[in-house]
């Protein structure tokens, strides 16, 4: 019997476009002749399973059910494809836990914190993972131009603590530029990670469980024709993306062994993709995505089919794995 799969896509954040077309893309290659694939969309005000003629129709919360015809559906496995919350940070997971529903992503401890990045650095730091420089702010704290710039130097970047796609970050070379990136973080989160520039080469690590074993896929160079890998260098073609990138057989051991280490210290399970910036030969980490892009544009995606994984067999592996 064909197992029933809830692809979810969507979401509360910036984020919900880019959401909605890797989830499209998942319903495009996953094998319907294997699963029966219902499109569901979250937002804050519905949340409703999408058909392809543009109907739509309530999801029940109390057992994520819904009715096709007369019939009523419930899942076998969802397939999370929100970027952001709540899928990202741990909400979804926690929900589908409570409903015993199994689904593609990490459980919801991993995923909230990697969601958070002053978190995920923090937790990371004894393992040996470096980071850059940074600084704290929460929503209503003084702002201390000249304490920021001592302690991480300019320029820096201002981020958004939780939020992704580069949505809420600036970088910033003077002190007096500061104020305003950090007003247009705090439009994405109530807290703010400041870092310090690291001036090197940054590169784009994707590790899945693939058949049973920890797997870390062909290393991505990131190289934005902007001042930095930002939005529009992400989603308009304004970055070149290099897979494999060029590095140093050093620099590649030490960023997948590194990689590699993190996924597994945090106990991750379905996919990553994590941020790194080479001072010299070592790999500093900038983050930790959970949920990453599936468009078959994205990185994790190009990364996978020079590693000779298909989509079909990506979108099924991770089904296969939330099942076991």
């Amino acid at each position: 019997m064909k197992k029933n799969i809830a692809i979810i896509m969507g979401g509360y954040s910036s984020e919900y476009k880019i959401s909605l077309t890797s989830g499209s893309v998942v319903y495009k290659f996953l094998d319907k002749t294997k699963f029966n694939l219902y499109k569901i969309h979250i937002f804050k005000d519905k949340w409703v399973y999408a058909t392809d003629t543009n109907e739509e129709h309530s999801v029940n919360k109390h057992d994520f059910s819904i009715f096709s015809g007369d019939a009523k559906i419930t899942f076998d496995c969802v397939f999370n494809a929100i970027h952001g919350s709540p899928g990202e940070d741990g909400l979804m997971q926690s929900y589908f836990e409570l409903l015993n529903i199994p689904q593609t992503s990490c459980e919801a401890y991993q995923s909230a914190l990697t969601f958070n990045k002053r978190d995920l650095l923090s937790v990371l730091k004894p393992y040996g993972i470096k980071s850059a420089a940074s600084y704290y702010l929460n929503l209503g704290d003084i702002i201390n131009e000249d304490a920021i710039a001592e302690k991480v130097g300019l320029p820096c970047f201002v981020k958004a603590n939780k939020a992704g796609s580069s949505f809420g970050i600036s970088k910033v070379y003077k002190k007096e530029d500061l104020f305003a990136a950090i007003e247009n973080a705090y439009k994405e989160d109530d807290e703010i990670i400041i870092e310090s520039f690291l001036d090197g080469t940054e590169v784009s690590v994707g590790v899945i469980t693939y058949k049973g074993e920890t797997k870390v896929l062909p290393i991505t160079e990131i190289v934005s024709e902007n001042d930095f890998f930002d939005y529009e260098a992400k989603y308009a073609g304004k970055s070149q993306e290099i897979t494999p990138a060029r590095l140093t057989k050093v620099q590649e051991e030490k960023v997948v062994a590194v990689a590699k280490k993190a996924y597994e210290v945090l106990k991750m399970k379905g996919f990553s993709r994590s941020e790194f910036i080479f001072i010299e030969n070592e790999p500093y980490m900038l983050e930790m995505n959970t949920t990453p892009g599936l468009t078959e544009e994205s990185i994790l995606p190009q990364q996978a089919q020079i590693a000779g994984i298909s989509l079909p067999d990506l979108f099924d592996n991770a089904i296969k794995e939330a099942l076991k």
